[in-house]
Parts: C-alpha cells; structure tokens; sequence
C-alpha cells in the first residue's frame, strides 16, 4: 500500500534536487531562504544506508512509575492544566516544559501516554532546543527509529521530516482519485521490535486544517464481542513494510534500509499498564496468518471499519504554535486529516518532524508472540 497519504510519509517530495553532497531536497530551497527552520527542512541524504533493526533488550520505563504521577501531574502547581481530550483517549497538559522534565517525571509521562494513548503539550519550547537535545529527549524512551524510505533534517536522520507545501504536493495525487486520504496506522509496525512512542512537534501549521485523529486500540478491542476478542486473541496477522519501499524505488526515492514482514499478535498487551489492545492497520497489516484469504480479508476490513469509524473511541488534535503531541504506538493508530489547501503558498505549508522510538517484541495474550 501506498503510504504517502499517512502521517508517516508526508514528507516524500515530488520536486527534488541533488546537491554535490549527495543530498537531495525534498522541498525547493528558493521558497525558503527567510524561514525560520529551514535548517528542518527535509532532505535523502543517500549516502547512509542501514541493515534491519537487529534484536536489543528494552524495558518500558512506566514500569517503574508511580501510577499516581505525583511528579508529572503536581496538583499544587496551579499553572499546570491538565484535561482529558475524550474519555476513553487523549490528554492536554499546559504550563509543563518537556524540555526541562526530571527522570521521575519522564517514567511517569511513558506511563500517562501508555494509558490515555496520545499526551498533547501546548505552548512548548521543544522545537527550538536544537537538534541534539531534541534527540536525547527523544532516547530518553528508546531507541530511536530511522524511517527506511522517508525525508529527514539535514544531519539528523533520525528526525522523520513531515512536510506538505506548495513545493511538495504528494498529498494533492491521491486527494484526485480517492474518495478520502484518511488512514489511520501505526508507525512501522512491520518492525520486529515495533515503535513505542513518538514525539511530534509542527514547525508552521496552517491556519484551520491539517489536524491529526488517534484511536485507542485498546477501547478498540474491548468495544468487540467477547467471541471475537477470544479468536483475535490466539491469531497472529502479517505487516510488512515491502510496499512502503516499493512504491519509494518506483517513485526513484532512496532506500536506507530494506523492507522487513513480521507476524505479529492481534491482541497485544503493554508492559506498563497489563492492558489488552487491538494490534492491526490499514497501513502495514496485510493478512491473518492460517485463515483463508476470505476469512481474513473479511475480518480485517470489519476491524478496520470499526477502527475508523468508532468516533466514541477517537480523538481529533488541532495544531497550534508550539504544540508537541506524544502517543504510544503500542496501543493507538492515528491519522493526517489533509482538508487545507497544499498548493496555496501563504497557508498551505504544514511542517514538522517525527521522533520515533523502537519497544519491545510484542507480547499476547498467554504469551503468544511474534515470529518472522
């Protein structure tokens, strides 16, 4: 599946150009020469190439988290807010610099964000730490990811880019020919050790539009019927990242590193809170492994109707200045929502970058685990 209408690939360029250092833009550098961030704007750098995410030792540090979150959620504080997006997912907090969080406050954020799936922090000083910070922020949850086929900031290939502009307008293909370019995913869970969580911050937003959805995979599964979570709970369905890299080598994009398929669990459960959730989506989920190719389309399109449709379930984040949103992998599926105008050169540029951490192997329900 062709993945640049997601989150995750909107930063591949149509309109590229090659630099003696064997760095291509993903944008064209004379619209920018005044923007502020240009140093984030995205580029392939095609010299770095890795091999597949070799097997490492990884424990969640909401493990050791006071549940309470006496140090996070200090309610003596007065100018920290926090509010619950929905009920079931989503959490705002303001008045609480992640650039200045204690260890103690970090374990009991890997928590929060396990538990309400998405953290939103508004009015954040993260986007202009500088790029080293911003990474050992990032390390403090895990491993970083490197996106095998997507854009990144210059010297940072860890950082994904996300970039939609009048200089980039991937997103305007498949907005001709389909009826929408809503698909909700989790990042890169082909991985043999998938993503935990992430961190995204936007540069410039437009001015209405360009929000982005989560659903809670784990009000997902227990939404379903008892029958069903039981045959969920003992099956195991295949990602793979080989259309994400094919359709890049077809589109002449670089590869950094080849594509990988893992059978993973349906029903995971997270380290930190024992919670069951639904672990499939549209993007990478490609087949249920052992049924018949009608017995799995049909219940992978029943659970992928109810994990975009299931409104009560879902949380819809509008962008604002200095807004970083957090969100476990694990346990959400989000999507880009494009309704702005990408080809208007005042409001159609949406830029930020992505920093995605690596967990553990999934684990399922009586320790069913994944294989490839």
């Amino acid at each position: 599946m062709d993945l640049s209408t997601s989150e995750s690939a909107a930063s591949e360029s149509g309109s590229s150009r090659t630099t003696k250092e064997n760095i291509k833009y993903a944008h064209d550098p004379a619209n920018h020469s005044s923007y502020k961030y240009k140093q984030y704007l995205p580029v392939y750098d095609q010299t770095i190439k890795f091999p597949p995410t070799e097997p490492f030792d990884f424990v969640d540090r909401g493990i050791k988290a006071d549940k309470a979150k006496p140090h996070l959620l200090d309610t003596t504080d007065e100018s920290v807010k926090v509010t619950k997006l929905t009920p079931r997912v989503g959490t705002q907090i303001t008045g609480l610099q992640l650039s200045a969080l204690t260890e103690e406050q970090k374990d009991e954020l890997a928590l929060l964000i396990a538990e309400r799936g998405v953290v939103v922090f508004r009015d954040q000083d993260f986007k202009d730490i500088g790029i080293q910070r911003q990474k050992e922020f990032g390390q403090s949850f895990g491993r970083l990811h490197v996106h095998a086929v997507g854009s990144h900031v210059k010297g940072a290939v860890e950082l994904h880019n996300i970039y939609v502009g009048p200089d980039n307008l991937d997103r305007a293909q498949p907005r001709a020919t389909k009826l929408s370019t809503v698909v909700y995913h989790s990042d890169g869970s082909f991985e043999h050790q998938t993503p935990g969580v992430t961190i995204l911050t936007l540069l410039t937003v437009p001015p209405t539009g360009g929000d982005t959805g989560w659903v809670s995979q784990v009000a997902a599964y227990e939404q379903l019927s008892e029958p069903i979570q039981n045959l969920l709970e003992g099956l195991r369905a295949e990602h793979s990242g080989f259309g994400q890299v094919e359709s890049a080598r077809r589109d002449g994009k670089f590869v950094r590193r080849e594509a990988v398929k893992t059978q993973h669990p349906m029903v995971r459960i997270h380290p930190a809170t024992g919670e069951k959730a639904l672990f499939v989506n549209q993007g990478f989920t490609k087949k249920i492994v052992g049924l018949k190719e009608e017995e799995s389309d049909a219940i992978l399109q029943l659970l992928y109707k109810h994990i975009s449709q299931s409104q009560d379930v879902q949380a819809r984040v509008k962008w604002a200045e200095g807004t970083v949103c957090l969100w476990d992998n694990r346990v959400t599926c989000h999507a880009a929502i494009s309704d702005y105008d990408f080809s208007s050169q005042e409001t159609g540029q949406r830029h930020g970058f992505r920093i995605t951490t690596l967990a553990e192997q999934p684990m399922g329900v009586d320790g069913l685990r994944s294989v490839w």
